[in-house]
């Protein structure tokens, strides 16, 4: 598009089309904006495409920027909260006892671990720890992959059980 066929079609219908989003959105300035956005966008459409009805091209376009818009402004509305009940918002923290609890369920879990004999130790770590694969677990423990299998078996099962007492 020339960019004189583009002032003509601009001053042919900014007004109609600010016009219409002015009635739409109730604010001139995001309505200026839009106007110039639906322009802009007109401009940009591909030498190669065709528009035959250009008036309804802009009002098309400028409808759906406004709905974006409104869209957009309901996504990032915030309202005002007091600061008393934002105390009342629980912490994202676990609390003192839940922290101690998993403190010592780790503590035990990590003791668990150390008791497993040392193959099945390294086993579980690489698979477990690591996030290594059985298949690449046994390639590096130079095993089969269902003596792993059960290395792993053997692992999960002591571990519940120490859990569990």
């Amino acid at each position: 598009m020339s960019p004189k066929d583009l002032k003509r079609l601009f001053l042919a219908y900014r007004f109609e089309i600010q016009a219409y989003l002015v009635r739409q959105l109730q604010d001139i300035e995001t309505a200026a904006d839009l106007t110039q956005e639906t322009f802009l966008r007109y401009a940009q459409q591909p030498a190669t495409s065709t528009v035959l009805q250009e008036r309804a091209y802009l009002y098309r376009t400028a409808r759906n920027l406004a709905i974006d818009h409104v869209r957009a402004k309901r996504r990032q509305q915030t309202q005002a909260v007091s600061h008393d009940s934002l105390a009342e918002i629980p912490e994202n923290q676990p609390s003192l006892e839940d922290a101690t609890d998993a403190k010592e369920r780790l503590a035990k879990l990590h003791d668990l671990v150390e008791r497993l004999p040392i193959r099945t130790r390294r086993i579980f770590i690489l698979i477990r720890i690591e996030g290594y694969s059985y298949a690449d677990a046994a390639a590096l423990m130079d095993l089969s992959i269902s003596s792993v299998q059960k290395h792993m078996n053997q692992a999960l099962r002591s571990l519940a059980r120490g859990l569990r007492s």
